[in-house]
């Protein structure tokens, strides 16, 4: 499924983020650039990350909007940045992959289910943390059922 939400438009490889909030819009931007979302989506993101923090553990963050931004959202798409020096996410916590996220009709609980599958395990983290190329980053996906 991520797969065909996820060209290689999507990802941005060796970014630099001095803040959550960067990462967050940073992410958010390519989904807008992309045509999933209206600028607005991006605002709805920084707001829920300001009410619970979208940090999963393991160097993984998924920012996504509000549950009032659904309107937002022309169709599902993802972001993927990949940080490898990290951005702090508040407490410490730092974060080397963040997904951006944007679902219609609930879609975004299948992309959610697929990275924490893939994500659970910490090598498949460092893997993604390391892809050199965008292919390699997607094709990790592929191995997800």
């Amino acid at each position: 499924m991520i797969q065909t939400v996820l060209p290689t438009d999507n990802i941005l490889l060796n970014v630099e983020a001095k803040t959550s909030e960067e990462a967050i819009r940073l992410a958010g931007s390519v989904l807008v650039k992309n045509g999933y979302v209206e600028e607005t989506y991006i605002e709805k993101m920084i707001e829920r990350e300001q009410s619970l923090t979208t940090y999963m553990g393991n160097y993984i963050a998924i920012p996504h909007g509000t549950e009032e931004s659904k309107e937002e959202v022309i169709t599902s798409g993802i972001s993927v940045l990949q940080i490898p020096n990290g951005v702090e996410f508040g407490n410490g916590n730092i974060v080397k992959v963040v997904f951006g996220i944007a679902g219609k009709n609930n879609e975004h609980l299948d992309l959610l289910s697929q990275i924490a599958i893939l994500c659970s395990e910490e090598e498949n983290v460092h893997k993604l943390i390391a892809a050199s190329s965008k292919e390699e980053l997607i094709n990790m996906f592929s191995e997800v059922e």
